[in-house]
């Protein structure tokens, strides 16, 4: 095992507030030899790694190294700040920190990401008052806080499963009708589901608790009609455990927990639509064929992408997928990574991703092998998903959404089917986003690299001009 082990350990252990005695006795290990593995200085045995996940309760990713992987690229992109430019720090210096020195790490892109909240906030906040509009707005980035969150949970939470299971049990849902049985629940428990005209413009649904009445908008098809009423249900059956998970710590606004109690809801509606196990069985049957897999839960392209990234569960794991959603002029609305793959937070988004190209092909799956910066591969669909149209002149949005997951698991795709995924002819080099990416020689480049000193030749004419050298 590696020595980066270690550390890490060290870090889990003062988080939980164990002395270095108390856990060496747990691993039935010495206290000089559990702090010899601390300071790096002995590689991690298998059997003391096992254990150390089992005392500390936390899964073998979080020691595995996933967990600084992520810390990698957010430290990188810290210390690619504009204001450290005339610092020579490398990748490698990145690394090398957040693995002797995780909790400074955090503590550095903490500090990192609120000052470019506060820049933010100071930018919407000018453009406000100069529309006089003169709301002061919040330096919080809530939608961030609750990503990080359930990106820390691998976006699977058993306590929602399984309530949704008993949902779909005790309720006796039908799967090949499950409308009238969610409707019959909810009468169950005195709240009146009917279809009508929209409550309010782009309001999809809403619960009346005076009145005991959920309202869903007659333009949405039958499977979001039946989101909107398991999403009711999970008010009702889940509300305990929602309010719960939602307390945690890292959600440090009364708007962070309100959007992640949100997220919650959505997560239990899709299990109800689409139960762990069946689901699972039918994605491994039809090798992850997201087209078929919807039909046979009659749910929609997205629904079936968002659903597989949970497939997380002890015993019975899925293709660990990373999944992105992002509209014609390149705005990330939805992400995930669970595959290791990092997404920018506070600048634009590789062009070179096949997410992109999907809008030239609307409704068509568009494959791509690619090769991160750090030498890692992916292989990634991507394909453009529609609002159902609201009537005549008033079609919905566009958006493309892309799932990915790491070269090694391809083969269980059956997009893969047919690809050289060997083939470095067929390996499209992209980036997390320009300002972080030493690719000199990429004509999509918009903006010149951190990373790389920008060389600026007068007399030659380029297709980027922050693409060349000396």
């Amino acid at each position: 095992m590696s020595t980066a082990l270690g550390p890490r350990l060290r870090s889990l252990r003062r988080t939980r507030g164990l002395a270095q005695a108390a856990l060496a006795q747990k691993l039935g290990i010495s206290a000089s030899y559990l702090n010899l593995i601390e300071a790096g200085k002995r590689p991690m045995p298998a059997e003391v790694l096992l254990a150390a996940a089992r005392e500390l309760d936390v899964d073998l990713r979080a020691l595995g190294g996933e967990g600084e992987a992520r810390l990698v690229h957010d430290l990188v992109e810290a210390l690619a700040d504009p204001v450290l430019e005339d610092v020579e720090l490398t990748t490698a210096d990145a690394r090398e920190l957040a693995a002797r020195e995780p909790v400074l790490s955090r503590a550095t892109v903490r500090l990192h990401q609120a000052l470019q909240a506060s820049l933010a906030a100071q930018e919407e906040l000018a453009g406000r008052v100069y529309a006089s509009e003169g709301e002061v707005p919040s330096s919080r980035l809530p939608p961030e806080e609750v990503t990080d969150f359930i990106e820390s949970r691998h976006n699977h939470f058993d306590i929602l499963e399984d309530a949704a299971e008993s949902l779909v049990r005790d309720a006796r849902l039908d799967p090949q009708d499950l409308y009238p049985g969610l409707v019959r629940f909810l009468e169950n428990q005195g709240v009146r589901a009917r279809i009508g005209p929209p409550p309010g413009p782009g309001v999809h649904a809403r619960f009346d608790p005076d009145a005991r009445e959920l309202l869903v908008s007659e333009w949405l098809p039958t499977r979001s009609r039946n989101f909107e009423l398991a999403r009711a249900c999970a008010r009702l059956v889940a509300r305990d455990a929602i309010g719960a998970l939602a307390s945690d710590a890292r959600l440090t606004t009364s708007t962070s927990r309100a959007l992640c109690r949100t997220a919650l809801g959505s997560y239990f509606a899709a299990a109800v639509l689409m139960p762990y196990a069946p689901f699972h069985a039918a994605a491994e049957s039809l090798r992850y064929d997201v087209e078929l897999v919807g039909r046979r839960f009659r749910v929609g392209f997205e629904q079936v992408c968002h659903r597989l990234t949970t497939l997380s569960r002890r015993g019975m794991e899925g293709v660990p997928f990373h999944f992105v959603r992002v509209d014609v002029a390149g705005n990330i609305s939805k992400r995930f990574s669970g595959s290791g793959i990092h997404f920018a937070r506070f600048s634009g988004v590789c062009p070179r991703w096949n997410v992109f190209s999907a809008f030239a092909m609307p409704g068509r799956i568009r494959t791509q092998v690619s090769r991160m910066p750090d030498g890692r591969d992916y292989f990634c669909i991507a394909r453009t998903v529609s609002e159902d149209s609201r009537g005549w002149g008033q079609d919905g949005r566009v958006h493309a959404v892309g799932l990915g997951t790491s070269l090694e698991h391809a083969r269980r795709l059956v997009y893969a089917d047919g690809v050289a995924l060997d083939d470095p002819h067929n390996t499209v080099p992209i980036g997390v986003t320009c300002r972080l990416c030493e690719r000199t020689d990429c004509a999509q480049r918009a903006l010149p690299s951190l990373r790389v000193p920008l060389h600026v030749d007068e007399l030659s004419r380029r297709a980027s001009p922050y693409g060349s050298t000396p």
